[in-house]
């Protein structure tokens, strides 16, 4: 197996000031967790590279792009909902795209196995005209419109783990079936929003505060792998967020890291009989920092096939 990290140093400058709890604190925290774990000895590190205009226009509105371009040097511009940018921002959020375009073609070239990018700013709230909810670029969703628009792929998928809803990749996939989603989220709770048009190519469940693994796996078996099996895309991709925790201090499920593990395990056992083993997982949400380090290795490990 050849599993790669996708990372730039940009994606650690960007941070939102104060004691926001989207920080570079949840970026060295991935690190560390894969150099204590053993994980560093089978990674393979690649920096990202930097996405053009034109790649992140295939899922958002020019308007949307120039205001996140022209942040004002210094100091914070909060230009929209919960998400301030600093000067940084703007090159962060390129390589964010940038790394999942990348992962993109190094995984159906075959020239890896799988990928997990470390991505700062994150992304799967950030709808086709407005960025929201920590989000910036919807990396994801530029990686997926990638596949299929430009790599020629015949369908992709998008599996959601974050406890709160990934409206943004909703919203742009709404009219292109050729890129499905399957999701959890916790209901009630941000974005306030989901699923409120049922579509052919989309299985967004919502649940209630308190859900635990069991539950959720009960779901996976009985309704993603079969919706997903439908489907027959050739490549997954996952939104990673880790703040379905039971430990997370923003989200109100239950999941623990064994959940986390035992669920990407079913999507690459499902990749390996359905789409050529292709895998590729982009990090998301996660606030308790040391959830998101027993999270992130039990993700990783099952990446790499390490148990």
């Amino acid at each position: 197996m050849t599993t790669a990290v996708y990372f730039h140093p940009y994606n650690e400058l960007h941070e939102m000031g104060g004691k926001h709890p989207e920080s570079p604190a949840r970026m060295r925290t991935m690190f560390r967790a894969f150099k204590e774990s053993g994980l560093d000895n089978v990674l393979q590190y690649r920096i990202s590279p930097e996405a053009t205009e034109k790649d992140i226009r295939r899922v958002h509105i020019q308007d949307m792009i120039n205001i996140v371009k022209d942040v004002p040097d210094p100091g914070f511009y909060n230009y929209v909902d919960e998400t301030p940018l600093n000067h940084f921002s703007w090159k962060a959020a390129l390589r964010t795209v940038g790394a999942a375009l990348a992962a993109t073609d190094a995984v159906i070239d075959g020239e890896l196995d799988n990928a997990f990018c470390v991505n700062r700013p994150i992304g799967h709230h950030s709808m086709m005209g407005t960025a929201m909810g920590f989000c910036v670029f919807n990396s994801v969703a530029a990686a997926a419109m990638y596949a299929v628009k430009v790599r020629g792929l015949k369908k992709a998928a998008i599996v959601d783990l974050d406890v709160h809803h990934g409206n943004g990749t909703e919203d742009i996939f709404a009219y292109e079936p050729s890129v499905a989603m399957a999701s959890y989220y916790q209901e009630y709770i941000y974005p306030f929003m989901g699923n409120e048009v049922p579509r052919k190519h989309m299985l967004n469940i919502p649940v209630p505060a308190g859900t635990d693994g069991a539950a959720i796996r009960k779901i996976v078996t009985e309704q993603w792998l079969p919706f997903l099996e439908g489907q027959q895309p050739e490549l997954i991709y996952i939104s990673s967020g880790f703040d379905a925790h039971r430990d997370d201090p923003i989200g109100g499920m239950g999941l623990v890291e064994s959940d986390y593990a035992w669920i990407t395990r079913q999507l690459m056992d499902f990749a390996d009989r359905h789409c050529q083993g292709r895998v590729i997982s982009i990090s998301e949400g996660g606030y308790n920092l040391d959830a998101l380090y027993g999270s992130v290795i039990a993700h990783v490990k099952a990446l790499a096939r390490m148990e």
